[in-house]
C-alpha cells in the first residue's frame, strides 16, 4: 500500500506541476484549482508513505520520478526540447531511483 500511496503522490504532483504552467501565475481559475488540489493530494499521500519509508528515500523517489515525468510532459504537451545533456541527466535520475529501490537496504522490500 505504501508504494500505491507514493504512486498517487507522484501522479498528483506531476499533474499539479504541469497545470502550474497553464495557470499562468494563478490567473486562470481552472488550472489554478488543479494546482492547489494536486499539491494537497500529493503532500497528503507523501506524508502517509513516511510512516513506512524513510523521508530521504521517499523524497528521492517522489522527486526523481516526478522530474522525469514532468520533463516528458513538457516535451509532449508544451513542445519543450531536451538536448543530449538533459536526456543523459534524466537517465541518471532514473538509474538513481532504480538503485535506491532495487539495491538499497534502506527501502523495505
Amino acid at each position: 500500500m505504501t508504494y500505491v500511496l507514493l504512486l498517487i503522490a507522484i501522479t498528483a504532483e506531476v499533474i499539479a506541476t504541469s497545470a502550474l504552467k497553464a495557470a499562468e501565475g494563478f490567473s486562470k481559475p481552472v488550472p489554478s484549482v488543479i494546482v492547489v488540489l494536486g499539491y494537497a493530494v500529493a503532500f497528503y499521500c507523501l506524508s502517509l508513505t513516511l510512516k513506512v519509508l524513510p523521508v530521504g528515500i521517499a523524497y528521492a523517489i517522489w522527486s526523481g520520478v516526478g522530474i522525469v515525468l514532468v520533463a516528458a510532459i513538457g516535451l509532449v504537451v508544451y513542445g519543450q526540447k531536451l538536448d543530449l545533456p538533459a536526456v543523459i541527466g534524466l537517465g541518471l535520475i532514473i538509474a538513481g531511483v532504480l538503485v535506491v529501490n532495487l539495491l538499497s537496504k534502506s527501502v523495505p522490500h
